[in-house]
């Protein structure tokens, strides 16, 4: 069993603008963002990773940068960068007041439609899911617990391929600044453990151990907890 926790980036000078950063360099975090990175530290702390794989974007990198600040050694996990994780490329969307791409006519393509929307010279929402989709099988395939640390579009597409929800649907899902979403893989499936945590501690995600997997539910699961 694998787990795999998908983190987006902490709040940053864009979210506070209001503007669709997209791939532009030099976006940093706020102080807000600042203080969520901290504090997502905190939360991750106890916490055994193997792998952290990242968008190339300053965004996400500032955003674990406290993680990894407090692991060292053997317990500091592997980084690896991969495009797969980039946010989405929207072309000319990007940079742009999201007040005013609301009056845009493709607007309500992105909302209604987004498997069929593409912005103009960038890339697709569905092309979006599938690099996202192959990042999350690599990091399933590998030992131990996970991290990938992205952009919100790339994170929901991934949460509605999990849920066996059509990419039009993804817009229903939440995925807020330096939040975590957990998933699990039994080798044939993922599951949805967490969506969208922001605060609560995440102690428990103890790495899995073999006995307690298995590839099928009945009810609702046993939940978490510690014999006292």
């Amino acid at each position: 069993m694998t787990r795999i926790l998908l983190i987006r980036h902490a709040h940053s000078v864009a979210n506070n603008r209001g503007i669709l950063a997209g791939r532009a360099t030099g976006v940093v975090l706020t102080e807000h963002g600042k203080k969520q990175a901290v504090e997502l530290a905190e939360r991750l702390n106890g916490i055994s990773v193997s792998s952290i794989h990242i968008s190339p974007l300053e965004r996400c990198h500032l955003t674990i940068a406290p993680f990894l600040e407090s692991t060292t050694g053997a317990k500091r996990p592997q980084v690896l960068v991969t495009e797969d994780l980039s946010e989405v490329d929207y072309g000319k969307w990007t940079g742009k007041k999201l007040t005013s791409l609301y009056r845009h006519k493709l607007w309500k393509t992105v909302q209604n439609r987004p498997s069929a929307m593409y912005f103009p010279d960038g890339e697709g929402l569905a092309g979006v899911q599938v690099r996202a989709m192959r990042a999350l099988h690599t990091a399933a395939a590998m030992p131990g617990n996970q991290i990938l640390v992205s952009h919100g579009d790339v994170i929901k597409s991934i949460v509605a391929a999990v849920l066996g929800s059509h990419l039009d649907h993804f817009q229903k899902i939440v995925i807020d600044p330096a939040s975590v979403t957990v998933l699990d893989f039994n080798g044939t499936d993922f599951r949805v453990i967490t969506l969208n945590s922001t605060s609560a501690a995440l102690s428990d995600l103890a790495p899995i151990k073999k006995k307690s997997a298995t590839k099928a539910l009945l009810g609702g699961g046993a939940g978490t907890s510690k014999s006292k």
